[in-house]
């Protein structure tokens, strides 16, 4: 392998997106991360290898697939969440990108491919984010046709300014409205849990069959489109007061910061890992948008970020997130320099991890610590590693494969 390991490997075309069905190939999310975290080209070069063997999954990844569908400018909405033509895919964001250069082709569909951010449980989302990132036009584009490959609805647009929200001064404000209603009503929580039980109405067979294979992708599937009156009050920090602005650094430090304080309510926890790693992404993503379609991916991101929360039953007791709050260093307490001996640490261990989304926490902690002052909530943070998640029973059921 010659010329920089890196750009080469996120520009390798030898394995598909997915593998075993639905699982998303997460090899080039490591590689950004493992190349941010400062880890030399011949490990990286080595994970790589090792995860296309092997992932934790006990799969390895597989050979990358040809589709005889073509995409054209009129058809493309036509495989909005149909999980099929993605090599077609690619080669159709391939051809845009050559029109109009990729901060183009990315303000022109990336409003449109984010009303479905939550597909393939966000990991396009991080495709494309992260190769944006990197710099990668390849892995850019693979995002751009895995977000059209996997859409999932998010339905942002039932959200709206509303009174039970007019007095959230900050996102955290809000995911502390949010946990009183929540646990207050124990049956409109019920009431979501049948409905991701639910397999017969239109709306259930409207999922693709594949992610029934998942469990997790489904009930989010199920989740964002029965939805929940929580999730559509939007507050005056989301809309910008009714201004179709693009999100300034200190809105999205803010949204960061109650999705932190939401992972440390739930240390550890798997699913809310992701909502941190796709903030990245979507943040990223943003920067190339208007900035009414910014400010729409920042209302998006918050609607589809609740939509998993609460259907996944993410929602810690108010008096928790009320001392977690309490207890943990607010933004004026930034670590002193003795601290950086923490992110060795971190950073040692984190570069070791099998588990590549350990490496991905730790990489985007450490860039907001960084851009924060020095936040000790992301250093905190970052040291809560996941464990691969067992696999349900149902992925001893053949997969329902597309090229």
């Amino acid at each position: 392998m010659s010329g920089n390991i890196v750009e080469t490997l996120l520009a390798d075309r030898a394995y598909h997106i997915e593998f075993n069905g639905h699982l998303t190939n997460h090899a080039k999310h490591a590689v950004v991360a493992l190349a941010g975290l400062g880890s030399p080209p011949h490990e990286i070069l080595a994970y790589y290898e090792n995860y296309a063997q092997l992932t934790t999954y006990g799969y390895g990844l597989e050979p990358a697939r040809t589709s005889d569908l073509v995409v054209t400018r009129e058809t493309w909405r036509d495989f909005l969440g149909k999980r099929r033509g993605y090599s077609a895919l690619c080669a159709f964001f391939d051809a845009e990108e050559r029109r109009l250069g990729l901060d183009g082709v990315v303000a022109l569909y990336g409003p449109h491919l984010l009303t479905g951010w939550i597909g393939a449980f966000t990991h396009a989302t991080i495709h494309l984010g992260w190769g944006l990132d990197a710099g990668s036009r390849w892995m850019a584009i693979e995002g751009l046709a895995y977000l059209i490959f996997t859409h999932v609805p998010v339905h942002a647009e039932r959200a709206a300014a509303h009174p039970a929200a007019a007095e959230d001064a900050s996102p955290q404000g809000s995911l502390l409205r949010i946990a009183r209603a929540w646990h207050a009503d124990p049956a409109s929580a019920q009431r979501l849990q049948a409905a991701q039980a639910d397999t017969r109405s239109p709306d259930a067979q409207a999922i693709h069959p594949e992610l029934a294979r998942s469990g997790l992708q489904y009930r989010i599937a199920r989740s964002a489109a029965h939805g929940h009156p929580l999730l559509y009050a939007l507050p005056p920090w989301a809309t910008g007061d009714g201004r179709s602005q693009a999100p300034q650094a200190e809105d999205w430090e803010a949204l960061f910061e109650a999705v932190t304080l939401l992972y440390l309510a739930f240390p550890g926890d798997f699913v809310v890992l992701h909502l941190i790693t796709a903030l990245h992404a979507v943040e990223t993503i943003a920067s190339r948008l208007s900035p009414a379609d910014a400010r729409a991916a920042y209302q998006g991101y918050w609607v589809g970020a609740l939509a998993i929360a609460l259907g996944e039953k993410l929602v810690p007791k108010p008096s928790k997130l009320e001392a977690l709050a309490a207890a943990l260093p607010g933004r004026d307490e930034v670590d002193s320099p003795e601290r950086a001996d923490d992110w060795r640490a971190i950073v040692a261990r984190a570069v070791l991890e099998e588990e590549e989304h350990n490496p991905k926490l730790a990489y985007v902690l450490q860039k907001l610590w960084r851009r924060s002052g020095g936040r000790a909530l992301y250093r905190i943070a970052a040291a809560q590693f996941t464990k691969t998640p067992l696999l349900p029973q149902s992925f001893e059921q053949p997969a329902d494969n597309e090229a």
